[in-house]
């Protein structure tokens, strides 16, 4: 009874909460507001109060699993404290290791996509067959159409590449001025793939 009192009691915003707890619990992609705001039929206003509460509820060393804004949305992901856990239970697609050309490739297609495997090739120097496939196959890039004429396949990366690296957006990738020394070289074989794509 003292439970049923406690549920008459909550708050609408506590309500809310509780149905946006459960909308990202059951999503298999981080969710902006505007889609929790259609889900749950409310106000995107009263959606950002209740992801506020949400935010302190699930917080890093407050809770196993922790609230954060991804990808261009939210979602919940684990805590520091129980990754090595989870880790253990379920394999996570990034932590098989990526290979030194598959680095280069998901940097190429963060930065330049979408782009084709003539333009990754042309700026690692080599043929990018093997590290676009298994990228795709990590679902960290997909296809993003073709080129004009049914050309080659373009690349962009996915929603599950910004949630991996912690990014709400590809706007928050470092800028190339902050790679270091090797900055201007990796800028001029970016803008030669660019000007080669616009002629």
């Amino acid at each position: 009874m003292a439970a049923n009192l406690r549920l008459i009691a909550a708050s609408p915003v506590d309500r809310l909460a509780r149905t946006l707890e459960a909308l990202l619990v059951v999503a298999p992609r981080p969710l902006a507001v505007a889609e929790l705001a259609q889900a749950a039929d409310d106000d995107p206003e009263r959606v950002e109060t209740a992801l506020g509460l949400l935010g302190e509820r699930f917080r890093e060393g407050r809770s196993g699993i922790v609230l954060e804004r991804v990808a261009g949305g939210y979602a919940f992901r684990a805590a520091r404290e129980a990754a090595a856990a989870c880790e253990r239970l379920v394999e996570r697609p990034v932590r098989r290791g990526l290979t030194a050309a598959a680095l280069e490739t998901l940097a190429i297609v963060s930065y330049t996509g979408p782009c084709t495997r003539p333009e990754i090739a042309r700026v690692r120097g080599v043929a990018a067959d093997s590290a676009v496939a298994g990228l795709v196959e990590r679902g960290l890039i997909e296809e993003a159409g073709r080129e004009d004429g049914g050309g080659a396949v373009r690349y962009r990366t996915t929603s599950l590449f910004e949630r991996v690296f912690g990014l709400e957006s590809l706007s928050e990738l470092p800028r190339l001025d902050d790679v270091g020394p090797d900055a201007d070289a990796i800028r001029e074989r970016l803008a030669a793939v660019a000007e080669r794509r616009s002629a």
